[in-house]
């Protein structure tokens, strides 16, 4: 039978033969020395990795057949805490904080019209609109975009104004 178990130190798996318990040998990852767990040791010693709530996991390997006859993870904490949620955007972040609080993108590629740039006097309108008391901060970004005519990945920039409405 072969044991499958995850390097203390850079937690990559390793298998071995089952015969190979208790030998220590450098990994071939991170190279530091380990010793080869027993099945009991595994189930029972924790990988010290990113994510110190999770357990080696044991898998044991009938030889002859080739077939797993287990390969349980073991976990010391619910798996919903291991997984985390992304940010939220910062538009959302926006909406849900104060009542009255307004993001406006003004994208470069839409103030272009008969070969003409109007970006300035787009964003230059808008914040006269909303007033100078109002803004609570303008940042540029820049994006990436397929133009239709010609199938092509574009960079492009434009501002985002957050504001009081």
């Amino acid at each position: 039978m072969d044991i499958t178990f995850n390097c203390p130190h850079c937690a990559i798996s390793l298998e071995v033969d089952s015969g190979s318990a208790g030998e220590q040998f450098g990994c071939p990852f991170c190279h530091q020395t380990l010793t080869v767990p027993t099945v009991e040791r595994l189930v029972e010693a924790p990988v010290r990795s990113l994510l110190p709530s999770v357990k080696s996991s044991v898998v044991v390997t009938n030889q002859s057949s080739g077939e797993n006859r287990f390969s349980v993870p073991i976990t010391q904490s619910s798996v919903s805490s291991v997984i985390q949620k992304p940010n939220k955007s910062l538009e959302a972040m926006v909406k849900e904080s104060k009542p009255g609080m307004r993001v406006k993108t003004i994208r470069h590629s839409d103030c272009k019209e008969s070969g003409k740039n109007l970006f300035d006097d787009t964003v230059s309108e808008f914040l006269n609109r909303i007033g100078d008391t109002q803004i609570v901060s303008i940042t540029p970004i820049n994006y990436s975009y397929v133009d239709a005519a010609s199938q092509k990945l574009l960079t492009d920039f434009g501002v985002m104004v957050v504001y009081r409405q």
